[in-house]
């Protein structure tokens, strides 16, 4: 028993940077991938907060390994020392943090503004499409204070971040539940209006990062993010209809719902990996 454990403390240690990737179901993918070319599921590790791939396997075995993670169509970066991760991130284009300031600015402009709309429309659904808006603007600029951060403070600025989607999560669910069995349905027009707007900003926040999209993680995961508020801009759209055509406010509600569960997953799977690079940092 001791003589496998010390072999497995012999086998040494990879780390990758992974583009592309956008949340914890990406980095179980990957880990799948990894597992099936032979590595052990304790072995490959990745951090959908950070998007690192931790990965022990014999040095020999690496390019078959690495055939088998790309076949997932993320991309991946070997990692040679903790001063790779730092000039990775450090020396950006500053065209690509004007990029981001963009996106600051117009995610947490808007939710503002959206957030005023869903108390006027009363709609829950819009109201958590509005918090959506302000949480992103708000991780994205955390994010680029922590562009050049070594990796334990990007961790905790993870962690930051996961405990911040997950009180937007209660929040939204809490204020859902009080409102579930309120009859009066929202103003569904109001709430088409404000769903088609955020469908625009989304495009317009993508926009100047277009020639970035194919850059590092970190761009990576804002682009992904941007593509997601979409789906959830336009599930407060297809709710507006329904709730027009039912005229029963349940649409809305379970859209609201929905949001709330994707901020308490998020959540959870930050604050694991945040943890997680903590100890490995450590």
């Amino acid at each position: 028993m001791a003589n496998a454990e010390n072999a497995i403390a012999d086998i040494p240690s990879f780390r990758y940077r992974v583009s592309g990737m956008d949340c914890a179901k990406d980095a179980a993918q990957i880990e799948r991938a990894a597992q099936s070319a032979g590595v052990a599921p304790d072995a490959v590790k990745v951090s959908a907060a950070t998007h690192i791939m931790t990965l022990k396997a014999p040095e020999a075995r690496l390019p078959e390994i690495e055939k088998a993670v790309e076949t997932t169509g993320y991309g991946f970066d070997r990692i040679e020392s903790d001063e790779d991760i730092q000039q990775g991130a450090a020396h950006q284009d500053p065209a690509y943090r004007r990029a981001l300031w963009i996106v600051v600015i117009l995610n947490v402009g808007y939710g503002v503004i959206e957030m005023v709309g869903g108390f006027i429309s009363g709609s829950q659904a819009v109201k958590a499409d509005a918090l959506d808006f302000i949480g992103d603007g708000a991780i994205t600029f955390l994010g680029l204070l922590a562009i050049g951060w070594s990796l334990a403070w990007r961790a905790r600025s993870a962690l930051i971040q996961g405990i911040f989607l997950g009180l937007l999560g209660l929040g939204v669910l809490g204020t859902t539940i009080i409102r579930a069995f309120e009859p009066t349905p929202p103003d569904a027009t109001l709430m088409g209006i404000l769903g088609l707007i955020a469908l625009v900003i989304n495009v317009i926040s993508v926009l100047p990062l277009l020639k970035f999209r194919k850059g590092d993680a970190n761009m990576r995961a804002v682009w992904l993010f941007s593509r997601n508020d979409a789906i959830g801009n336009a599930a407060v759209v297809i709710a507006a209809g329904l709730v027009f055509w039912l005229g029963s406010a349940w649409p809305d509600r379970i859209v609201a719902f929905g949001i709330a569960g994707l901020f308490l997953h998020s959540s959870w799977a930050i604050i694991r990996d945040a943890r997680s690079d903590l100890k490995v940092a450590a």
